[in-house]
């Protein structure tokens, strides 16, 4: 394990061979640096987990991950390209997903239709306004993805009419929707019941192999369970980078993360 600020894995001037290079990422907002000097390498497939208490900025870093903030400074590359000024429907396009700490739902429509308007949203036909046919590509499509979250019995149900937990597992099938190259789940055990939550690892460790992910979690046995690498951030830095079990071991993770100093 080390405690690290700097890229530690491969050459972070080629570009080559990650699914996400983060180089010197930095966030302001006014006097406020939310993010100081992130450097991240994660390899295609990877699953990583970013841990830390209230304030490390890890929702911060998402969202210059997405687009949804552009960072003061510093570079985003994505299977090697440069995505740092893309707004966030053209890193969308290219393979990137997210899911947020607050559901975004339909509430008024189905499970199905949920998954397939997000099936939709990522195609080339995205803006006809032609229905579905019997034996729809997209609706099919959906249908797996449904199965993929363990909610086929849910399929014809409206999303208002689910348990939260079952929301949350909607919003992943959601994610998975037109291929994504990687993901980043925000939160995703938040509010689950200790049933939900092992359901949801199921669901994480069920995956596809070749859809890497980073996920934010405060429930540290969740995270380390559906992860292979673990970031620790603090004051909008990293501090700590290791394998679960040494992240899990280790006495300052312990003190800053239970006893924690929160500023977020």
């Amino acid at each position: 394990m080390s405690d690290v600020s700097v890229m530690t894995r491969g050459d972070p001037q080629t570009g080559s061979g990650y699914a996400l290079e983060l180089r010197d990422i930095s966030k302001k907002f006014g006097a406020l640096e939310a993010l100081a000097g992130i450097n991240m390498l994660v390899r295609p497939g990877e699953r990583r987990a970013v841990l830390g208490s209230n304030g490390a900025g890890k929702t911060t870093l998402f969202n210059c991950i997405t687009g949804d903030f552009m960072p003061t400074t510093g570079a985003i590359r994505f299977f090697g390209e440069d995505i740092t000024v893309f707004p966030a429907q053209e890193r969308i396009r290219r393979g990137l997903r997210r899911t947020y700490q607050i559901s975004l739902l339909f509430t008024g429509l189905t499970v199905l239709d949920n998954v397939y308007l997000a099936c939709r949203g990522v195609s080339r036909g995205r803006f006809s306004f032609v229905r579905p046919r019997r034996g729809d590509a997209l609706m099919q499509t959906a249908e797996e993805l449904v199965a993929t979250v363990n909610l086929s019995d849910a399929i014809n149900t409206p999303v208002s009419e689910l348990s939260y937990g079952q929301q949350r597992q909607l919003e992943i099938a959601m994610a998975l929707s037109g291929a994504p190259r990687f993901i980043l789940f925000d939160e995703p055990a938040a509010g689950l019941s200790p049933t939900e939550r092992v359901e949801l690892i199921k669901i994480l460790t069920g995956l596809p192999s070749h859809v890497g992910y980073i996920i934010i979690e405060h429930d540290m046995d969740v995270a380390l369970r559906v992860s292979e690498q673990v970031t620790m951030m603090h004051n909008g830095r990293i501090f700590k980078e290791g394998k679960p079990a040494e992240i899990e071991d280790d006495a300052e993770v312990q003190a800053l993360y239970l006893g924690g100093n929160a500023d977020e």
